[in-house]
């Protein structure tokens, strides 16, 4: 009895199922026996007629009710199919990316003035410039030979200006040099005098000589291009500050902040050799920086 009861809410559950039959419409298929088909019912369950027999459900109506997607023409699938093959062929760019050699210049806005003034201003900053730094002024030299062992210079430059500040003199020395040199102009002896440092007057560059005119000793720096002596500072306003007979707090301050740009600094009271001048070098010391 329960089996029946069962079964019977079962077939009552079937009957009942949202899930609509298929719809042979939607099928594009052949209906041979309408009576083979389900009843269908509308939404008042009344009974519809179903569909007449060997009924052929017609293309245009499949097509516009079914949810398949439509196959693309064969013209178009050809185009596509052109367009890619073309795609793929050599020295061909369907990226829409213009070749630079294809921009057209003409229509290029020209430079301003400010921008004209600016790179007539870096053409004139590098010009004459050596060692790469455009406030380095000089010109390359040939190398410089010594029969002495420990003398000469590989790549030698005659400079004449640092940092916008000229040279008393043309000195000879390497680039390793100049550049701290500049450096040391521009950033602690320039600012020191405000802006108003026109001239540093060097005593000694290059020379094939041993350390202090001391015979028997080792080649001083000076024989190897890597070192500069200077005496004195010029101002703009035609003051000259030596280091002989105006070594006062200002020249102290700036000898001492060279230590930090040079390999070795040697002036007044270092070693009774430097009581006029301030000795600056770039040797390569293993111990680190010598400053006296």
């Amino acid at each position: 009895m329960c089996l029946c009861l069962a079964q019977g809410a079962l077939a009552q559950e079937v009957e009942r199922s949202p899930r609509p039959p298929e719809n042979p419409r939607l099928l594009g298929v052949v209906v041979a026996d309408a009576m083979a088909l389900p009843v269908l019912t509308d939404e008042n369950g009344a009974a519809e007629a179903p569909l007449a027999t060997d009924t052929v459900v017609e293309p245009g109506d499949v097509l516009a009710r079914s949810l398949r997607p439509v196959p693309r023409p064969r013209v178009l699938a050809d185009r596509i199919a052109a367009l890619k093959a073309a795609s793929n062929a050599p020295g061909l760019d369907l990226s829409g990316k213009v070749e630079e050699d294809e921009i057209d210049l003409a229509a290029l806005p020209p430079p301003s003035r400010k921008e004209e003034r600016k790179k007539k201003r870096e053409a004139a900053s590098k010009k004459g410039s050596v060692c790469g730094v455009a406030s380095i002024k000089g010109e390359e030299i040939a190398p410089i030979k010594s029969r002495i062992s420990g003398c000469g210079v590989e790549d030698a430059v005659a400079v004449t200006s640092v940092a916008r500040v000229r040279l008393s003199q043309t000195a000879t020395v390497d680039c390793s040099i100049a550049k701290a040199l500049d450096r040391w102009v521009e950033e602690v002896a320039q600012p020191a005098f405000n802006g108003n440092l026109v001239e540093m007057r060097v005593a000694a560059h290059y020379s094939c000589r041993s350390r202090n005119n001391v015979k028997g000793a080792k080649i001083s720096e000076h024989g190897k291009g890597r070192a500069i002596d200077i005496a004195a500072f010029v101002l703009s306003n035609g003051k000259v500050l030596t280091v002989a007979q105006n070594y006062n707090m200002l020249l102290r301050r700036i000898y001492k902040a060279g230590c930090g740009y040079f390999m070795t600094t040697l002036g007044p009271g270092s070693d009774g050799y430097h009581e006029d001048h301030f000795h600056f070098d770039t040797s390569a010391r293993k111990g680190g920086a010598y400053c006296r």
